[in-house]
């Protein structure tokens, strides 16, 4: 298994994030998009390049995950592009303070290496919300000084915004995006607001179009980031929706299938596991079963069996149970 699946368990928009922005193509075309048309047109893009490492503190890295870049001007000078995706569960309002204390990170390990002239810092927040941002991406606006404060002690305090893409606002149908990117766009924000059936449903009115861009390791990635980020989503419901879209209804199931095969190997070995324990090996076949049972269930979009019930069913039960529910997937979706 790929580190990116491994991380996908562990922290999902970590993970798909860091994936497709790592990607110096997918990068290139992003910035040169979202950043201020001037500002874009200053870069030489072919230039850019990924600066390993992450300036996140450890303690922060569950609600933020960045990626820096490098890049020349046109001017010859040193650019770093710091591209921080923000998917915590509130807007929060010191960012331009947080995206200081990362400057100046970058800006002492550049000077300890090479000295003086420093390069320029751009910082871009990507946030996916689920609130709006609504708060000021400058950072002298943290002061809130008074007119006459200002114009006494403006000159002697840092100056510098953030640029911000917001992706509770973005119109995911705006052309001027490739598709792979309104893809990931769209899913992240739909993700975030666990609608990702409405995500499918807004794909596969595009599918046809789209589909030459869109290569099959895109689409496994995007669907194992879905089935990832909401632990709930129903997988039926989904693959009804994607009657005109083959090729994408077959990806979800490929997906969801190899999960569940996934689920009974470690359904398996915690069986063994609670076998081991009991000193029986009733206790191996149940453990293997009831795994199975669960993993089904959430992947068909069933209500999940409670431990009181699992309790109370023997090995029999079990296997009828799980019986039960792969018939009901081989009728519903024919394979």
């Amino acid at each position: 298994m790929s580190d990116f699946d491994n991380d996908l368990v562990s922290q999902p928009h970590d993970a798909f994030f860091k994936d497709f922005f790592s990607d110096l193509g997918q990068a290139t075309g992003f910035f040169q998009g979202h950043l201020p048309q001037e500002m874009a047109a200053c870069v030489r893009w072919d230039s850019l390049d990924l600066v390993p490492g992450s300036f996140v503190k450890r303690s922060l890295q569950q609600a933020h995950s960045d990626l820096l870049f490098s890049a020349q001007t046109k001017g010859d000078r040193k650019a770093l592009l710091y591209l921080l995706f923000e998917h915590q569960t509130s807007v929060d309002p010191a960012m331009p303070l947080r995206l200081l204390a990362y400057q100046v990170e970058i800006l002492l390990a550049h000077f300890n290496k090479h000295g003086l002239p420093l390069p320029l810092i751009v910082c871009y927040v990507l946030h996916q919300g689920p609130d709006r941002w609504t708060v000021s991406t400058a950072f002298e606006d943290l002061f809130q000084l008074s007119e006459s404060e200002t114009s006494v002690f403006e000159e002697y305090l840092p100056r510098f915004r953030h640029v911000l893409l917001d992706l509770t606002q973005i119109d995911p149908d705006v052309p001027e995006n490739e598709a792979p990117l309104r893809v990931v766009l769209q899913l992240m924000k739909l993700a975030r607001e666990r609608q990702l059936l409405t995500f499918f449903e807004w794909l596969m009115k595009h599918f046809e179009d789209w589909a030459h861009q869109l290569s099959g390791p895109f689409l496994r990635k995007t669907v194992l980031y879905a089935l990832h980020s909401d632990s709930d989503l129903d997988v039926e419901s989904i693959a009804h929706t994607l009657t005109e879209a083959p090729e994408l209804r077959e990806t979800i199931m490929s997906v969801a299938e190899k999960l569940i095969a996934k689920g009974r190997a470690e359904g398996l070995a915690e069986g063994r596991a609670e076998g081991l324990a009991e000193g029986r090996a009733e206790g191996e076949t149940r453990g293997a079963l009831i795994g199975n049972v669960r993993l089904w269930e959430k992947m068909m979009g069933l209500d999940v069996t409670s431990e009181k019930v699992f309790e109370k069913l023997g090995v029999e039960e079990l296997e009828e149970l799980l019986r039960k529910l792969e018939e009901r997937y081989e009728a519903e979706f024919g394979r």
